[in-house]
């Protein structure tokens, strides 16, 4: 229940649905009605997919009434209270299995305890990851080899390809030390081993070593299904994607993009969680001014307090400096759209796997400013084994805020990515890639044959358990 989550999943369900799989969403109250619109025109299009409400127990953990999405969860430390309500879902979700039959139950990795209620009626769980093989790789490394517990920089033990250097700085807090979530991703570790499997939202040629060694040396069954996005975009509106607070509107955004030359606009978006301190977004528009380049940037909004009505004053000044050079969007952006503009020659990310997949569906490379959760694993996977990357130095773990860069910094690798041979190279290596994900996703593809065959499977399973 976290918007990061929330997106590929409903894809995930309509993916199903186009392969004749009955398909139900099980919502919590505030998030149903956006999942409704999309079903809704699901099944407009002659989809079974449906979605079901169920109360989320925010009160009972020692939470606010209606706080059922992490957006809502009033303060960081409260969150283990929301895990608590997470976990307290377990009798109300065997209740509606109970009711409804399903063959098949397909649960978030924060949802460790499905694995049990699966189990109670005889039906498969399967791990929905929202992240590559790499990084759940990468990660499971860590957790059972703990390198870090004897080097600031280490080589990932064991691990596939190229010599994958970390540091303890990189890594998660709940790895470096014992934290309320420490428990929660032990549990989901082991539970994804006692699974049917796991579905990733990736394709087989992104990552081949990698997902080889999910399978072979870490004992995953897996199957590759994605860009899911891309075989959703009959019922997805790529432009209704995420939240819908915007500053601008769509088609103005699009057509001062199609004023641009090819090649010519750095994109910069950081998410939906991620916070920066004013003195930071000073120093990446700072950056920008420096390096020349145009740009669309997008600041996310707060809630209006003196600092931010400071951050407007001094935003707006530079706004009106780079008129015609840059524009700032405040809030929501279409950003699969602006992706694929062909004015678009590079992307700004905090490296959340959403975006990732967005830009390399897209061919666009990528400028890495990873903030919290995986996001420091992928971006290696980006910069050291894609080569579709380049890093701007972060190199703190900071679960929200973001760790500070100069401007100097982001200057340097705004011009690396935009200008000169090395871009050339990232940007046709990005475009092969594009071409890899359409064709993953086609009949015959990679992606589409994990499809079937997961889906197979699951018939075969389902009949032997209606007998």
């Amino acid at each position: 229940m976290a918007h990061g989550h929330t997106i590929p999943f409903i894809d995930l369900a309509i993916l199903f649905a186009t392969k004749g799989v009955k398909s139900t969403i099980i919502a919590t109250p505030s998030n149903a009605p956006r999942i409704k619109k999309v079903t809704h025109k699901a099944n407009k299009l002659g989809y079974q997919i449906d979605t079901l409400v169920i109360k989320f127990p925010a009160v009972e953990a020692g939470l606010p009434d209606g706080c059922d999405d992490t957006d809502k969860v009033p303060s960081p430390d409260m969150m283990p209270k929301f895990f608590l309500a997470v976990e307290m879902l377990k009798q109300p979700l065997s209740d509606l299995l109970k009711q409804h039959c399903p063959h098949c139950l397909v649960a978030d990795m924060f949802f460790p305890w499905t694995t049990e209620v699966a189990a109670m009626f005889k039906i498969p769980r399967i791990v929905f990851h929202g992240t590559c093989v790499f990084s759940l790789s990468a990660m499971e490394h860590v957790r059972l080899y703990q390198p870090h517990k004897s080097k600031e920089t280490f080589t990932i033990p064991n691990f596939p390809g190229d010599d994958i250097k970390m540091t303890t700085a990189e890594l998660q807090d709940h790895v470096k030390q014992e934290t309320w979530q420490t428990k929660l991703f032990n549990d989901s570790k082991e539970t994804e081993s006692e699974c049917f499997g796991v579905i990733v939202n990736s394709f087989y040629e992104l990552e081949s070593v990698y997902a080889d060694h999910y399978t072979d040396f870490l004992g995953r069954r897996a199957w590759h299904v994605g860009p899911i996005s891309l075989s959703t975009k009959v019922v997805i509106n790529k432009a209704k994607r995420g939240k819908q607070y915007s500053s601008i509107e769509e088609h103005e955004c699009l057509k001062w993009l199609q004023s641009k030359d090819r090649n010519s606009v750095v994109y910069i978006c950081f998410g939906s969680t991620t916070n920066f301190v004013d003195s930071q977004l000073m120093e990446i528009a700072k950056g920008l001014e420096a390096s020349g380049q145009q740009f669309v940037w997008v600041v996310r909004k707060e809630k209006e307090s003196n600092d931010e009505k400071g951050k407007e004053n001094w935003l707006l000044e530079f706004e009106k400096r780079m008129e015609g050079k840059g524009l700032v969007i405040r809030g929501w952006a279409p950003q699969v759209l602006i992706l694929e503009n062909e004015a678009i020659g590079g992307f700004v990310t905090h490296c959340g796997w959403n975006s990732i997949l967005e830009s390399v569906t897209a061919g666009v490379p990528v400028i890495t400013w990873p903030v919290a959760a995986e996001q420091f694993y992928n971006e290696k996977l980006l910069v050291e084994v894609l080569k579709i990357g380049v890093g701007v130095g972060a190199r703190k773990w900071k679960r929200l805020v973001g760790d500070f860069v100069k401007s100097e910094a982001i200057e340097k690798a705004v011009k690396e990515i935009m200008v000169g041979e090395k871009a050339m190279e990232m940007r046709n290596r990005a475009k092969r890639f594009a071409d890899m994900a359409k064709k993953a996703v086609e009949d015959g593809g990679s992606s589409e044959s994990h499809l079937n065959a997961l889906i197979g499977e699951l018939s075969s399973t389902a009949m032997k358990t209606c007998k």
